[in-house]
């Protein structure tokens, strides 16, 4: 949530805050502002709405300076507004601040300030960060550093932070704690950002900040230091993305390009695991085999997507591996008193890295001694940090907001692990893992044809997407499929959906059904009783009336001759087919979004990466 970019340097830093800001459009946001230390002043331009809106109102007021932050805002504490946006001010107007993250503490701080004298024009959180700092220095802070110090000390909460002062125009300031803020290094010149696509463009030097460091960034150079005021060694990383990589190469959004894209990621995970006829790499286990064999259990955290994967892959490593696999939501682990011990496994799946209720409950895991394995798209994240091992994804880098291929990408690092555990343990036959692998090398392919079928998918959704609500049927496999592609239609069309076990219908959803409701219905042909019983809970929606659109498996007449709408995909093996059909799922809810005009890559109210609890 939130975008933060920050630049000291030779140019007129305006264009590069700006330019910054439109790359990290994609994390969701509501105001957008920035402050330009320009001509021994601190000039500030907030503006409610898009990045639009804010250059309009500094075409009107032009600014310019070699310095200076910017804001992308996401509400949390106050509505959306201009007095609310950031950057905010200390009371002499000469430090601004711009901040992600949330500060718990903020209204006893902001009583304590108030009571000083102290005069707050916001009601956010973040407006009390330049106080505690202009406290600190009216306090005998020796500088500003000590006094960002100092002032951080107080709070309690995630913040990441650009900060810069008129007392020093040729500084820049960063810290973080809890949220993720990067600095990029370029020739003479600086970036902070809190993700890298707004820099990539103009360097891939960068350096992660860890949690509970501060950064002084002057055209000499970066220097690091910890809480203490002890200093810490900046490690520059090269950043492998290349910018082509966050742009949307000629596609209408950013989401259909991702759509389109997954064919590629898919044949790049399994080319890197299972090239050149390898079985598959160490990078899948993490583990040496003995840990394998004497693991018992695991315990699988996540939220939202990354949640549907992990149901996925609890059914994929209980039917491959015999190990005992639970799932539960990152928001409600930590509160739930689970039984975890060193002997249990714990397998985090996150798109970003910095997914702030999965991160709280690994760390609460990893306090009761059990390792962490850590499915993830972003290297130097929060997660990848804190892992004891991770499994990449290699989606690259995920601009619309709504995730897709971060999560087909989730699926097949899923199958892999399943497959490698399997193996390794001794509980698949070698010649079914043979089988099973020659499969899954046919799932990007597969892809391929559904996308080949959009203009079908197309025709359906601007028939259906006028309706109030839709309801999602999966059974399986398939249930966490039916579960994401709701979560699409929620996401990007604002239609209502629910989704269920198909078998659960009957449990109650079943009273929903008449002439007007969509029923999506995943019935894709399966080597087991699955199949026939879904037929079934399909012949439940058709005899009260329910408009039926089946997901079907290519020559399924039977199907066809049950449903309003049908989209087929090809055969596909029972345990892959997840990554297949979600696929068409994601079609329909686009074209269903873009029927019913919505901002596609920008949904309303979300973010991209949830760094708050």
């Amino acid at each position: 949530m939130c975008g933060i970019v920050g630049y000291i340097g030779p140019a007129d830093s305006v264009p590069i805050l700006v330019d910054g800001l439109t790359r990290l459009e994609y994390r969701g946001y509501d105001s957008a502002g920035v402050a330009v230390l320009q001509d021994s002043r601190l000039e500030i331009r907030r503006h409610t709405g898009r990045l639009s809106n804010l250059e309009a109102s500094m075409q009107q007021a032009p600014l310019t300076g070699s310095v200076g932050i910017g804001h992308t805002r996401w509400a949390t504490h106050g509505a959306p507004s201009e007095k609310n946006a950031h950057p905010h001010t200390d009371s002499t107007g000469r430090i601004a601040v711009v901040h992600n993250g949330i500060i718990e503490n903020y209204q006893a701080l902001r009583n304590e300030l108030a009571a000083r004298g102290h005069r707050f024009l916001s009601e956010t959180d973040t407006e009390v960060i330049p106080h505690l700092i202009e406290d600190e220095l009216a306090a005998g802070a020796a500088s500003m550093l000590e006094a960002i110090r100092r002032a951080l000390a107080r709070t309690r909460g995630a913040y990441a932070l650009g900060i810069v002062s008129l007392d020093e125009p040729e500084t820049l300031y960063a810290a973080r704690l809890g949220s993720p803020l990067i600095a990029g290094v370029g020739d003479g010149e600086l970036y902070i950002a809190s993700d890298v696509p707004a820099i990539l463009n103009r360097t891939r030097q960068v350096v992660y900040l860890g949690d509970g460091q501060i950064a002084t960034l002057r055209r000499e150079g970066l220097e690091l230091v910890d809480m203490a005021g002890k200093p810490v060694a900046a490690e520059v990383q090269t950043v492998e993305l290349e910018a082509e990589a966050a742009e949307r190469a000629g596609f209408e959004t950013f989401m259909l390009k991702e759509i389109h894209e997954q064919p590629r990621v898919l044949r790049t995970l399994l080319n890197l695991h299972l090239g050149n006829g390898q079985q598959d790499t160490p990078e899948i286990l993490g583990f040496d085999a003995d840990y394998w064999r004497s693991l018992r259990r695991i315990m699988a955290i996540s939220c939202g997507t990354a949640y549907h994967a992990a149901m996925y892959g609890r059914l994929l490593l209980e039917g491959l591996t015999g190990l005992a696999v639970e799932t539960d939501l990152g928001s409600e682990f930590r509160y739930s008193n689970r039984k975890i011990d060193p002997a249990t496994l714990v397998l985090a799946v996150s798109q970003s890295g910095e997914t702030a209720d999965t991160l709280a409950s690994v760390r609460m895991a990893h306090e009761r001694g059990c390792r962490l394995l850590s499915i993830c798209n972003v290297a130097g994240s929060s997660l990848v940090r804190e892992s004891d091992h991770v499994l990449y994804t290699h989606a690259g880098p995920e601009i619309g907001v709504a995730s897709t291929k971060a999560y087909t990408a989730q699926l097949m690092a899923l199958a892999l692990l399943a497959l490698a555990v399997g193996r390794v343990r001794g509980d698949i036959a070698p010649e079914l893992a043979d089988e099973m692998i020659s499969d899954l090398r046919a799932v990007p392919d597969a892809i391929h044809y559904v996308l080949n079928r959009a203009e079908i998918i197309r025709e359906i959704a601007e028939k259906h997407h006028d309706g109030p609500s839709s309801l999602y049927l999966g059974r399986r496999y398939n249930f966490p499929t039916a579960l994401e592609g709701a979560l699409k239609n929620k996401e990007i069309s604002y239609q209502h959906a629910e989704a269920y076990a198909a078998g659960e219908m009957k449990h109650g959803p079943i009273a929903l059904i008449n002439e007007y409701l969509p029923v999506i219905c995943i019935c894709t042909r399966t080597r087991d009783e699955v199949y026939e019983k879904t037929i079934s809970n399909v012949r439940e929606v058709e005899a009260r009336g329910g408009r039926i659109i089946a997901i079907a498996t290519d020559g399924d007449t039977e199907v066809a001759d049950i449903a309003e709408d049908t989209i087929y995909v090809p055969q596909t093996r029972d345990e892959f087919s997840p990554m297949v059909n979600v696929v068409a799922l994601q079609l329909l809810a686009y074209y269903a979004a873009q029927a019913r005009g919505t901002d596609i890559d920008k949904p309303r109210n979300l973010a991209k990466s949830v760094t708050v609890e």
